[in-house]
């Protein structure tokens, strides 16, 4: 296993329980989508992954997270980046000052041949075309699609193992959130990139993954292959705009129900 997170937990302020006894497994290569509404904990949960808790005064004060056999939590941030995690987070924040081409170089620190780095950013400037056409032009006159494939492809510059990816689809017209899942699906099958997807977007986020988490209220209530999440009723009221309402903190004992399992 790439990502392990066992029974972790994680508290804001010394105060605030943010993350429950999560526990959530990313294999090599796997594409795997964290699903729920705002405030569930998910942005939560990637951030004691890459170690951006700290400046939110925030710390994972129990269980483990293991990333390719180390403890992840032994690690300050900038070493988690070597290991090969990148963290793309919510809101794109590119340098908008600096070119796409200077963005990408940005994130280039850790490679000391210059022929290595050429050939990743042919190889970004491949995935992301629109982003090779506007090479040249200050990113903060990029379109938000384009912004957050630049934010994804200055990730990828530090040829990660793992790529988080925190609502890539946030604020984009429906168009542009295909392209943006179908660029993440071909990095994942191409790059043998492993992904760990957070989305509110839960529709588009089951048609990418292969294994799907819902949390809710900083628990994870449902595991299991994006086929059975997306089938399950509870999901499909909740997440894909079917059925009734589903309040999951109003259920009790949900997580002994196992319906998804079924």
């Amino acid at each position: 296993m790439l990502l392990s997170l066992n029974n972790v937990e994680v508290v804001y302020d010394r105060v605030f329980l943010a993350v429950k006894s999560v526990s959530i497994d990313v294999g090599e290569g796997g594409l795997v989508a964290l699903l729920g509404a705002n405030g569930a904990g998910k942005s939560t949960t990637l951030k004691s992954v890459s170690g951006l808790l700290k400046p939110e005064r925030g710390a994972v004060t129990r269980g483990e997270i293991a990333f390719a056999g180390r403890d992840l939590l032994a690690l300050d941030p900038p070493e988690r980046v070597r290991a090969g995690i990148a963290h793309v987070l919510e809101g794109r924040r590119v340098f908008g000052h600096l070119t796409p081409e200077e963005n990408l170089l940005a994130a280039t620190t850790m490679h000391g041949d210059r022929a290595h780095v050429k050939r990743l950013m042919e190889r970004t400037f491949a995935w992301f075309p629109r982003l090779s056409e506007r090479a040249r032009t200050q990113a903060g006159y990029l379109s938000g699609g384009e912004q957050q494939m630049l934010a994804i492809g200055r990730a990828l510059m530090t040829e990660p193992k793992l790529l988080l990816l925190d609502e890539p689809s946030l604020g984009l017209a429906p168009f542009l959130v295909d392209e943006i899942f179908d660029i993440i699906r071909r990095i994942n099958k191409e790059a043998g990139v492993a992904v760990l997807l957070v989305e509110q977007n839960a529709a588009a986020a089951l048609e990418v993954a292969e294994v799907a988490y819902v949390i809710d209220n900083g628990r994870v209530v449902m595991n299991g292959t994006a086929e059975v999440v997306k089938a399950n009723p509870d999901v499909e009221a909740a997440y894909l705009g079917g059925g009734h309402s589903v309040d999951f903190r109003a259920v009790k004992h949900y997580r002994r129900r196992r319906r998804w399992l079924t």
